[in-house]
Parts: structure tokens; C-alpha cells; sequence
């Protein structure tokens, strides 16, 4: 898997354990190949596949001393006996001869090269030329200086005996040959490049690329090799968030996403502590399904400015207040009375969000958020009601960066990529003013010091099991979650997830990794304005029955008109089935007498009537 530069990122092994990556000859320094035909085929760009001068000379020999001398075997011939390994029989030798002319015949040149690069044996598990590099020099083979690749060209000829981590002065001797007896023929190569001559060749095999772990599976189960990643910011975020694990408990983790604003490209993802099981580091936690609590109010406000609800400087109620059976409390269990929507979301007050969630509709806010890339997950066949303010539902980090995107990017929403195959496609469904109202609110300094300019918000799920942080600036957005990936809270003693304490540190760790794009201050807040809904609402009210009514004893309809919904209706103080949402119900009288009939809302108000019943 290469990054969006074509650096390499992680490497996975082959069927069996064998590490092999197509190799092309575009993919190797033009003398490598010139000290491979100089070394094993000096005919090979004009010979069919089978070189019958080599074969003569090779015969001769063997006739004149008895033995085999020289095999003369082509490039080709030897492409064909990797892919079709024989004993080694005069029999195997003609079959190696006629399969060698139909690769020629169906290959060209250039693809019995891509084999011969590709599967030539490099010592242990190796097998071909970009393999060998990585593995004996760290580095990709188009790199290799012209020591290096006689290095590589030398090892197929005996590579078990000529592995430079099991015999390294075998493997300098038969390197400083092939370059004193070739180098002449290899146009690449000049005498100032001989002196590598003195340069020992490696005593030990390097680690393969291993950078982004669970995006490189994620990669080879796509069969997309090429990233959006950048190898660097990988590679720094990485250790970011290994050095956050140590300091938390055993089986508490961290993942984060860094993506580009405009495009939506990921330039680096953690999905956890790949290898650690405690941690369930086999889990790519960035796509776990969790509750993002307060860290989706952001969107929430987006949608309600849109809709022409409030505005910044609207004033609500962050008061106790019942929405039917539903009471939701402040994290800290407090009320802080009238406050603007700014400061509210600021603050991520719960009460006022709820109240702008009630307003625009749950189904409404839950639509919006499919189209933002992050449609919440709901129990089956359950429809979303007012807890979706809160996080009462599940979504993914990356689902929650990308919809974060759209606040900073004119309100066009777009999902996250990671494969450079294909095209970002912005779909725009929020309005320009509203993004840039609510970016604006967020933006603010990290509390506890990060890169200025930066919008961010944070969310804690119930119970203390998820921890969030989410932040844009001008130029990328970023989303880091910490938590038990079992979903258990963490352990006694050491606190809970919390996005501010424990997210929002190291959302500003990795703001600090990218370049400077900070965000322009947000103007003066004006001066705030009462929610005009609020103010104006109609006095709760039955509109039917009237009081005194006298009743029959079949089914009785209950009509109420104006309050807050939704609305809860009672018979001698006693609640019947009804839906929340509707401003009407039925009711089945018992029996004959006099029955008090109820209304209540969502802010306490209550209309009565008495009736009869005969």
C-alpha cells in the first residue's frame, strides 16, 4: 500500500507467508536491468526466448569437460522455470526451452522481465526484486544504488547460500564479482559508482512497511493499493496516539482521522493499538458504531439555522423542562436560565438542544444527517425521537469527521475517501450563512493551549464510554475518539471517557502536526434576541370536550390546541395511550359519572375540564 506520493506505507505478505510485489521494469533503476542481461543474458533483447549461440557454447562445454559447465539459460528460460518450477532434467530443460518462446511469443520482453523481477528468489521468504530491496535495504527498489541492485541480480543464483543475514561475506564476494565482470556492459553504471565496491552489504533483514495496519487490510480486501495518505503525517500521528495509550489503562484506546477539508482525502488513520489484544487492537475502532453524544449539536444547530428556527443571538431556556416521560439534565446536572444559542452550543448545554431538536422534528434532523454521510443507527424498526440531540444513536468516527467537513466547507457534504481511484462528489445541503454561523460559534482557543483558529466541539456518550473530539480548520478536519472498545465504561478510579479531558488534548496534538490554516476570529456576538416561537406560543387550551360536556359511552375524541408538544393527556389524573407528537387522542369512559379530563405539555402547562358521563 503506497501513500498519495507512491511512498510505501505497509506491506502484507502473500499466500504462505511469502513476501512478493509486481515489479515492473519501470519499477527498478535502469542499470539493475543492465546487470541483469549483462550477468545472465548479454542476447536477450534479440534471442526468441532461447539463445542457441549460449546453447551451443553450453553444449561444447559440457562435451569437452564432462560436466556442466554453463547452463545457457535466457532471462526468459528462467522466467519459465519460476513459474513452473521442475526438477532440474534434460527433460524440464526442453520444457523450459518451448515454454520460454510462447512467454516471448505472448509477453514481449518487458513482461518476461516483469516475471523475472517479480518471482526471482531473494533468501527466505523473499521472492522478487522490490521484496529484496525493501526487506535487505529498507527502501523501494526504483532507489537502489548500482551496490545495491548487484546485490539483488547476484542472490537468485544461489539464494539461501548467498543471504547477506546468514553469509555476508559470500554475498560480498559474489556481489564485487558480478560488478568487476559487468559493470562494463552496463551503460548505467560509471567508475565513480565502483567504489561502492567497499560498502558492506547488510547483516540483517528490515522490518516491512507497516504504517496504517487496519487501513492496509481494509486496502487489500478493496484491492486498492494506492492511498490518499501522507506517509509523514501517518507516521507522526501514530506516534501521537501510542504515546496517549501508555498513559491510560489496559484496555482503554484511541483512533483518530485526519482529513483534507476540500477533497475529503484521508492523509492519516489510526484505528488502534494494532497487535495489542488487550485493546482489541485488530479492530479498526474508526469504523466502530458508536454514541457520539453532544458531538453531533453542532449539526444539529446547523440545521435548525437553516430551517430559520434561531440564529446565533436567539435567547432560550436552559431550564428544567419535560418533553412527555423524557427530562433531559445538563452533563453537570445544573441549569443556567435564559442563554444565547451561541453560548449554548458553546457550552454544549443539553436542555436548549433538545428544545431546538423538538421544534424542527427528530425525523427531519435524522434526514439531514444521512445526507451529511452519518445516518444514525437506531434500534430495529425505531424511529428517532428527541434523545438524538444527545447522541442517543450510533454512528462511526469517520462518519462523524466527514459530516463535521460540511460546517467547514460552505455547508457541501461529501464521505471521506481513502482510495485515490475516483472523485470526491459534493452534494450541497446546508446553506453557506448557516455552516459559517455555527464554524464560527466553535471556533475558539484549545483550552489547554493547541494552534489557534481552530472550530472544535466534543462529546461525552452515556455512562462515560466514549470520549470525543472533533475540529476543522481552513484546511483539514480532524476526529479523534478514546474509549473501551468493548463498549464497557472505563475502570474505577480513572475517571470517564470524557471528550474534554481526554479527546480534546489530543485533538490539539494533532492540529499542531499540520501546517498552519487557522480559521478568521468570529465577530462580536449582537446583542441576543428571545426566541420569537417561545415568546408567541399559543396558551395550551381543550378544545374538546368542552367543560360540562355530557358524554354518551362510546369512544370519546380529545382535542387540545396550542402549548408545547408534545403532549400528554389524563383522565382523573391517570395518563392514557396517546401519541406525543399528536394533539389528539381517545378515550373509552369506564362507565357513567363525572370524570376530570387533562392536558399537559412539554413545559409543565396543563388545561382541565370536568365531564359527564352517563
Amino acid at each position: 500500500m503506497t501513500d498519495r506520493s507512491g511512498r510505501p506505507l505497509a506491506a502484507l505478505p502473500a499466500a504462505g507467508g511469502v513476501w512478493r510485489f509486481a515489479t515492473a521494469e519501470a519499477d527498478v533503476p535502469p542499470h539493475l536491468v543492465d546487470l541483469l542481461i549483462a550477468a545472465e543474458d548479454s542476447r536477450f533483447r534479440w534471442h526468441p526466448g532461447v539463445d542457441p549461440l549460449a546453447l551451443a557454447r553450453a553444449s561444447w562445454q559440457w562435451l569437452r569437460a564432462g560436466r556442466v559447465v554453463s547452463g545457457g539459460s535466457t532471462l526468459s528460460m528462467q522466467a519459465a522455470r519460476l513459474l513452473e518450477p521442475r526438477p532440474r532434467t534434460l527433460r524440464s530443460k526442453l520444457i523450459e526451452m518451448a515454454r520460454a518462446v510462447q512467454l516471448e511469443a505472448r509477453l514481449g520482453k518487458a513482461g518476461v522481465l516483469r516475471v523475472w523481477l517479480t518471482l526471482a528468489p531473494m533468501g527466505g521468504n523473499l521472492e522478487g526484486v522490490r521484496a529484496g530491496a525493501l526487506a535487505w535495504f529498507g527502501q523501494e527498489a526504483r532507489q537502489l544504488d548500482p551496490a545495491q541492485s548487484a546485490l539483488l541480480v547476484a542472490i537468485p543464483r544461489r539464494p539461501e547460500a548467498l543471504r547477506p543475514d546468514r553469509h555476508p561475506a559470500a554475498a560480498l564476494a559474489a556481489r564485487e564479482r558480478l560488478l568487476r565482470e559487468r559493470a562494463a556492459q552496463a551503460p548505467g553504471i560509471t567508475a565513480a559508482d565502483l567504489a561502492g565496491l567497499s560498502t558492506p552489504v547488510p547483516t540483517g533483514r528490515q522490518a516491512m512497511p507497516g504504517l496504517a495496519p487496519h487501513l492496509a487490510r481494509e486496502a487489500r480486501q478493496a484491492g486498492q493499493a494506492a492511498t490518499t495518505l501522507d506517509a509523514g503525517l501517518q507516521r507522526s500521528v501514530q506516534a501521537v496516539l501510542a504515546s496517549a495509550r501508555e498513559r491510560l489503562p489496559p484496555r482503554v484506546s484511541v483512533a483518530a482521522v485526519v482529513a483534507d477539508l476540500r477533497s475529503r482525502e484521508i492523509r492519516a488513520l489510526d484505528g488502534g493499538a494494532w497487535g495489542d489484544e488487550a485493546r482489541a487492537g485488530a479492530l479498526d475502532l474508526t469504523r466502530a458504531v458508536r454514541s457520539p453524544g453532544s458531538a453531533l449539536k453542532p449539526l444539529l444547530y446547523a440545521e435548525a439555522f437553516a430551517a430559520g428556527l434561531a440564529r446565533p443571538d436567539t435567547v432560550l431556556e436552559d431550564a428544567p423542562t419535560r418533553f412527555g416521560a423524557y427530562a433531559p439534565e445538563n452533563f453537570d446536572h445544573g441549569f443556567t436560565g435564559r442563554v444565547s444559542v451561541a453560548d449554548a452550543l458553546r457550552r454544549s448545554l443539553n436542555l436548549p438542544a433538545v428544545l431546538l431538536l423538538d421544534q424542527l422534528g427528530p425525523l427531519r434532523f435524522a434526514s439531514f444527517l444521512k445526507q451529511a454521510g452519518a445516518a444514525p443507527r437506531l434500534p430495529a424498526a425505531a424511529e428517532p425521537t428527541l434523545p438524538l440531540a444527545l447522541g442517543g444513536a450510533g454512528i462511526t468516527l469517520r462518519e462523524l469527521v466527514g459530516a463535521t467537513a460540511l460546517l467547514g466547507d460552505g455547508g457541501q457534504a461529501a464521505p471521506l475517501r481513502w482510495s485515490r481511484a475516483g472523485a470526491v462528489e459534493k452534494a450541497p445541503i446546508l446553506p453557506p450563512r448557516a455552516a459559517a454561523q455555527v464554524a464560527g460559534i466553535l471556533t475558539r482557543p484549545f483550552p489547554a493551549g493547541g494552534p489557534p483558529g481552530v472550530a472544535w466541539k466534543t462529546g461525552t456518550s452515556w455512562g462515560g464510554r466514549d470520549g470525543w473530539a472533533v475540529g476543522f480548520d481552513t484546511a483539514h478536519v480532524v476526529g479523534v475518539w478514546v474509549g473501551r472498545p468493548d463498549g464497557a465504561p472505563l475502570v474505577a478510579g480513572t475517571g470517564e471517557a470524557n471528550g474534554t479531558h481526554l479527546a480534546l488534548p489530543l485533538l490539539a496534538r494533532l492540529f499542531a502536526l499540520l501546517p498552519a490554516a487557522p480559521r478568521d476570529a468570529p465577530p462580536p456576538p449582537p446583542r441576543p434576541v428571545m426566541l420569537a416561537r417561545a415568546e408567541t406560543a399559543e396558551a395550551l387550551r381543550l378544545l374538546f370536550p368542552p367543560p360540562e360536556a355530557v358524554l354518551g359511552e362510546g369512544l370519546v375524541p380529545l382535542r387540545a390546541a396550542g402549548g408545547q408538544r408534545p403532549l400528554t393527556f389524563l383522565v382523573d389524573g391517570a395518563p392514557i395511550a396517546s401519541q406525543p407528537a399528536r394533539r389528539d387522542a381517545a378515550w373509552q369512559p369506564e362507565g357513567p359519572g363525572h370524570y376530570r379530563l387533562t392536558v399537559l405539555d412539554a413545559r409543565g402547562a396543563a388545561a382541565s375540564v370536568v365531564v359527564r358521563v352517563r
